[in-house]
């Protein structure tokens, strides 16, 4: 009887063993983790992204953004792909992810179509989201940095996760902004790295129409713009209050390309919000602001090193994922 107990209790301890470990296995991230499950891995991801470039200019902006806003709310999960049901509002229903361009998630769709063909239910939509950004961001000019794959989908979507400060917003102090980067482990410089995203993409008028319509008693638009930026934000966006779709270039001297006149822009005052206005006056970000104006080189390396510490945010892996049939929705 006591054999037999030991039998068990050797048993119990194999089992629990096996337990612990082998989602250790499944986690490790790999630069080549496609490499036999998917081979054509990379071929195809090259292709949907170039191909929905071309025909859709803004695309690598919305990507950029959507990834940004994904892996800020539960980890770079893919979560925000989900879309709502009359049983769950989704992330991408919370007041700001509603603004999200949708060319962001067509291509991560149109990507994942074409991998399900080639090697089903293998893929994940954290990682598509992941390198079609890379990819559309290289495609316009921007560094290429390498990136760990193997993440998992997120099994939770919720637009209350999306709270007041966990994505900076146009209208934020710096105070506020430096804060929300702190929470996700990056400092001020990477912030800043970070923030020349918007050399890329655009902004709807209502993010910034306070600040160039009745600015205040004395002032018709804010004094931190340019005036000529400001006389012209005013026109371009006179109808706005109709129709919310209405948008300007983050970046109106280069819009389609990736690289460093987005800074050179902010001590012009010709930065479109006010979150990116206040870097090149604030003390704490201004020296960074002008390293990056004046060397092209510097932003595009700490860019590449602040995007690869931005894809492993709150990755998942093992049994803490699945890897979803379509984007849009969980297996189950």
């Amino acid at each position: 009887m006591a054999a037999f107990t030991h039998l068990l209790l050797s048993l119990t301890i194999i089992s629990t063993l096996i337990i612990i470990t082998l989602p250790i296995s499944e986690s490790r991230l790999s630069s080549t983790y496609y490499s036999k499950s998917c081979p054509n891995f990379d071929k195809i991801m090259q292709e949907t992204t170039t191909s929905k470039q071309i025909s859709h200019p803004t695309t690598a902006g919305a990507a950029l953004r959507l990834f940004f806003h994904d892996c800020f709310v539960t980890g770079c999960d893919a979560s925000t792909l989900i879309s709502s049901t009359p049983f769950n509002t989704a992330e991408r229903d919370a007041e700001i992810n509603l603004s999200l361009p949708g060319d962001g998630f067509d291509v991560v769709v149109r990507a994942k179509a074409a991998l399900e063909l080639s090697c089903p239910s293998t893929v994940s939509c954290a990682d598509i989201l992941a390198v079609a950004t890379r990819n559309l961001v290289k495609f316009v000019g921007g560094p290429y940095y390498s990136l760990l794959l193997g993440r998992k989908d997120g099994l939770v979507s919720k637009s209350s996760l999306v709270k007041p400060n966990t994505l900076p917003k146009p209208k934020m102090s710096l105070d506020e902004m430096i804060d929300i980067f702190a929470r996700n482990k990056f400092s001020v410089r990477e912030m800043v790295a970070l923030s020349g995203g918007h050399t890329i993409g655009f902004s709807h008028c209502s993010e910034f129409a306070s600040g160039i319509y009745n600015y205040s008693s004395t002032q018709e638009f804010d004094p931190t713009y340019n005036p000529r930026l400001a006389r012209g934000l005013s026109k371009a966006c006179s109808s706005y209050a109709k129709d919310p779709s209405l948008s300007v270039f983050n970046d109106i001297m280069t819009p389609n390309k990736f690289d460093n006149v987005y800074f050179q822009n902010l001590p012009k005052g010709f930065g479109i919000l006010a979150s990116d206005r206040v870097l090149s006056t604030d003390p704490r970000t201004r020296p960074i602001v002008e390293l990056y104006a004046r060397d092209q080189n510097a932003f595009f390396s700490d860019f590449a090193k602040a995007m690869q510490k931005l894809s492993l945010v709150g990755v998942k892996t093992g049994r803490h994922g699945e890897i979803r049939r379509r984007c849009d929705a969980f297996n189950t």
